[in-house]
C-alpha cells in the first residue's frame, strides 16, 4: 500500500447540507505557506501537514504527511494506511455567497460559497464535501458535519418560483408556450412592438389624410359662399368631430350667401337668378326689372356679356 496517496481534498459536487464551494473562487495561497493538516479540524491537534497541493478544475487535491510527532499522528498515520480512515475535509473562510441561478444546481437549497478561503485541512473519520466541511463566517464558525449546525441561509425559492410563475404567464399572455425561453419571450415582444409602432405610423397617415379631406371640403364650402372664410377653424374641428361624412352633408344643406337685394328684392320686380352668368341669361321681361331693383347685378351681368362697364341714369 502506497504511503503518500494523493487525496481529492474538496470540489464543486452539492454537499448533503445542500451548498456548494466553486474551486475557482477558492484562495489557496495563504495555505501554500502553512499547509497545516489538523485532526478532525480541532486547532491544537496537528498531525503533519499536506504536500504538493493542486488545483486543477474544479478539484483541489494533495498528499498526507504525518509528522508522527505525538501519539495521535501516530496512530491517524496508521490509521490512514490501514485504510480506516480515508476522508479529508476542508475549512474555509467564506468571502461571498450567491443566489445567482447560474451557480445553483438541482436540488441545491442554500447559496453557493463563490469566493472563500481554504484556512486548514483535516483528517476525518466521515468528511469531504458530504458532511463535514467547515466554514467560517463574519468570525463565526458554522460547521457542516453530522453534529454541526449550519447556519448558512436557506434560498429564497418562493421568489424564484414566483419569478418562473411569473415567466409562465407572460410566456401565455403572449401567446407562447408556458416553457419559453427567455430569448423567445424578448423576441415576441419585440415583434409586437414593431406591429404596434407600425399601426401608430398607419393611424398617424390616416389623421393627416382625414384633415386634408375635411379641410378641402371647408374650402369649397368657403368658395361656394355657403360659409364665411373666418369661420373655416370652426368648421374643421366640426368635420374632426363629425367626420367628413356629416360635414358634407351639412354644407349640401346649406345654400350660398346672396346680396341683401337678391334675397329682399323689390316688391313686384325681379329677383336676381344665381344660374345667370351674362346679361344675355336673363329673360327679356326681368332686364329692365332687373336694372332697376339690383343695378349692381345688372352691372356685373353686363360686365361678363361685353366685356366693359356700364352707367346707369337714375
Amino acid at each position: 500500500m502506497s504511503k503518500n496517496k494523493r487525496v481529492r481534498i474538496t470540489n464543486e459536487s452539492l454537499n448533503s447540507y445542500k451548498t456548494r464551494v466553486l474551486t475557482s473562487g477558492m484562495d489557496v495561497s495563504q495555505y501554500e505557506r502553512n499547509p497545516v493538516l489538523l485532526y478532525m479540524h480541532e486547532r491544537g491537534q496537528v498531525i503533519g501537514y499536506v504536500k504538493d497541493l493542486k488545483v486543477e478544475g474544479d478539484e483541489v487535491t494533495g498528499e498526507l504527511m504525518f509528522d508522527e510527532a505525538t501519539e495521535l499522528s501516530q496512530r491517524c498515520k496508521k490509521q490512514w494506511e490501514f485504510g480506516s480512515l480515508k476522508m479529508v475535509s476542508v475549512g474555509l473562510d467564506i468571502l461571498e455567497l450567491s443566489e445567482d441561478k447560474k451557480y445553483l444546481v438541482e436540488g441545491q437549497t442554500r447559496p453557493t460559497v463563490t469566493r472563500s478561503k481554504l484556512v486548514e485541512v483535516s483528517l476525518v473519520d466521515i468528511g469531504a464535501n458530504d458532511d463535514a466541511i467547515v466554514l467560517m463566517k463574519d468570525g463565526q464558525r458554522l460547521e457542516m458535519g453530522k453534529d454541526g449546525e449550519n447556519v448558512l441561509p436557506k434560498l429564497n425559492l418562493n421568489n424564484n418560483q414566483e419569478e418562473d410563475m411569473d415567466k409562465k404567464e407572460i410566456a401565455l399572455l403572449l401567446g407562447l408556450p408556458a416553457d419559453a425561453s427567455d430569448e423567445a419571450i424578448k423576441a415576441k415582444i419585440n415583434e409586437l412592438k414593431t406591429a404596434a409602432d407600425e399601426r401608430a405610423e398607419l393611424v398617424k397617415e390616416n389623421d393627416e389624410l382625414k384633415l386634408s379631406r375635411i379641410e378641402a371640403a371647408v374650402d369649397g364650402a368657403i368658395a361656394e359662399k355657403k360659409i364665411t372664410a373666418d369661420k373655416k377653424a370652426h368648421f374643421v374641428e366640426l368635420g374632426k368631430k363629425v367626420g367628413l361624412e356629416s360635414l358634407n352633408a351639412t354644407f349640401g344643406a346649406m345654400t350660398p350667401q346672396v346680396k341683401l337685394s337678391q334675397v329682399i328684392g323689390h316688391q313686384g320686380g325681379a329677383q336676381a337668378d344665381p344660374s345667370w352668368k351674362k346679361l344675355s341669361d336673363v329673360p327679356e321681361d326681368k332686364i329692365l326689372e332687373l336694372r332697376k331693383n339690383d343695378p349692381d347685378e345688372y352691372k356685373r351681368l353686363y360686365k361678363a356679356e361685353y366685356g366693359c362697364e356700364c352707367e346707369i341714369e337714375d
